[in-house]
């Protein structure tokens, strides 16, 4: 499994791509530490500097727990409360969207 961190704003691009070690159980722990901590937020960060961000996640159980938002609170990281989000959007999910859907295509062409 890989985690990456996608902008709408060229100027910011692509997160490098975080995988997930095989095996491994993606709770909030694991989520935090290995996933936002070693991977996704330096990264953001160091693209973005002084930009202004904000997180957004979908509804998966480590994103959602209670631990990792504390986490996210703790770290000064802006981000979406998981209320907030809108279901199933296009326009709010690109990773889910397009680069998943484009890997599926060529997944299924083979």
């Amino acid at each position: 499994m890989v985690s990456v961190g996608v902008s709408t704003l060229s100027r910011m691009g692509n997160t490098g791509i975080v995988f997930v070690e095989p095996g491994a159980k993606v709770k909030s722990e694991y989520y935090c530490q290995h996933v936002l901590g070693g991977g996704l937020l330096p990264d953001i960060r160091a693209r973005c500097q002084r930009y202004f961000w904000t997180l957004q996640h979908d509804g998966a159980p480590s994103h959602t727990a209670r631990n990792t938002l504390a986490y996210l609170r703790r770290e000064n990281v802006t981000f979406i409360e998981p209320g907030m989000w809108s279901s199933n959007s296009p326009d709010l999910n690109p990773v889910d969207y397009a680069v998943w859907g484009a890997l599926l295509q060529m997944v299924y062409q083979r």
